[in-house]
């Protein structure tokens, strides 16, 4: 395998320099550049975006599918890249054992054809669950995926680059606060002395620097072992060669200096631009938001239209169980109807609740003959309907969602019905499934 040595000891210690840089940071023995406040609010923004995002995600998840080794089935079926199986619903399963025991128990009997038909709408419900499961994981669950999965891991690789441009910025500032500061001392000057002081005083500028053994030979008495101590720049100290390293120690720093300024220049520019890119991909977090709420909406109708599929399947069931429709077993609460969008000026409840025991005919009562009913003088009404409604028998009139009847209502009459036309044809409709207009 082919290395290239030389890049992996720089990038070595490149890391090795971030590293310092950082834990110096962290020690407080290191200044750090700061990000504006308007660039720290969209990291805070980002980041909260991001958290709720895997919450809401998390929770929807569980909403379509409850089960989780289900859950985690689906989640290795997409990791592979494979389809996910076709998997029956708890309604439809529900649907088939009800089928099953109405086989085995007699389907001619009461029980058993009761089954048959809590099957049928228990298969109905479920197959409308599915459309739902389906519905709100194309619309809803993919684009937060695909936000957590793309859009949030490019910023977050932008955010790892843009730390990594700062800590390389700091690191450059230091070096040439380190530089300066050995350049200041450079420039006061260091002197090896090797002689008094008042001697090195007395050098001007025409005189040349004595010798080692000129030294010892003329003051024999008066020189000391080397010792250090800081004389201003002069001509004559820069002409004492034969004592002082000072004009190659300047220049050494000087070199030093441009040398870490130019590295300063650099990594300020790089750092200028990943922080540009880093702002624009944070940013784009409203588009993000707005992307979501289109989600949200297209979510919430999928989730309407599944609850009104399902109140409409369990309307169905009662009328061929013989129960009124809208009058569920075992509550007296009325629930809220599917799609309705009542104005101010309807009049109607908003759930259909069934008429009184006194309004229904009793068993072997001859029905009501509404083609011998003649409408009112005065009092009758035009009505929109709001959703559609079935017949249960002859007696009632079938309504579709939208159209314009005329509703007029009879003495003694339940109140919870009104007599309905629209052309030729007369029954009787549920006041709830109509808006009453003035």
């Amino acid at each position: 395998m082919d290395f290239n040595m030389k890049k992996l000891a720089s990038d070595a210690g490149i890391f090795f320099t971030r590293a310092v840089q950082f834990t110096e940071e962290k020690f407080g023995q290191a200044e750090k550049t700061e990000l504006d406040a308007h660039f720290e609010n969209l990291l805070a923004r980002a980041d909260s975006t991001k958290n709720w995002t895997e919450k809401i995600l998390r929770q929807t998840e569980v909403l379509l599918q409850p089960n989780p080794s289900a859950r985690v089935e689906e989640f290795l079926y997409e990791k592979l890249d494979r389809k996910v199986p076709s998997r029956v619903t708890n309604g439809e399963l529900l649907a088939q054992y009800m089928a099953e025991a109405a086989s085995e128990l007699g389907p001619t009997t009461p029980y058993g054809k009761t089954l048959i038909k809590v099957a049928e709408a228990e298969k109905r419900l479920g197959a409308a669950e599915r459309d739902f499961i389906h519905t709100a994981s194309i619309n809803f669950l993919t684009p937060l995926r695909n936000f957590l999965e793309g859009d949030w891991k490019t910023i977050s690789k932008e955010r790892r680059l843009l730390q990594n441009r700062r800590l390389d910025l700091d690191a450059c500032k230091a070096r040439l606060k380190k530089a300066k500061a050995a350049e200041a001392k450079a420039t006061v000057g260091v002197l090896l002395a090797l002689c008094p002081l008042a001697l090195v005083g007395t050098l001007d500028d025409t005189s040349c620097p004595p010798s080692w053994a000129e030294w010892k030979e003329r003051y024999p008495e008066g020189w000391r072992l080397p010792c250090f101590f800081l004389l201003p720049l002069n001509p004559s100290v820069t002409r004492a060669r034969g004592c002082l390293s000072l004009p190659e120690d300047r220049k050494l720093w000087n070199d030093e200096v441009d040398k870490a300024e130019q590295e300063l220049r650099v990594a300020q520019t790089e750092f200028d631009r990943q922080a540009e890119v880093t702002r624009l991909l944070l940013e784009g977090i409203s588009s993000t938001h707005v992307n979501h709420l289109r989600c949200l909406h297209e979510f919430v109708e999928s989730q309407t239209t599944y609850y009104a599929q399902c109140y409409r399947h369990m309307l169905d069931l009662q009328k061929q169980l013989g129960r009124f429709p809208g009058t569920f077993v075992g509550t007296t609460e009325p629930a809220s109807p599917p799609l309705s969008s009542t104005s101010p000026t309807t009049t109607a409840a908003t759930m259909p609740v069934g008429p009184s025991g006194a309004g229904l005919a009793p068993p072997g009562e001859a029905a009501l003959r509404l083609e011998e009913v003649a409408p009112p003088a005065s009092g009758t009404r035009k009505a929109r309907v709001l959703y559609d409604y079935e017949a249960a028998d002859s007696s009632e009139l079938a309504l579709l969602a939208d159209e314009l009847i005329t509703v007029y209502s009879l003495p003694g009459m339940d109140p919870d019905w009104l007599i309905g036309e629209r052309g030729n044809k007369k029954g009787k409709v549920p006041v709830t499934y109509l808006e009453l207009l003035s």
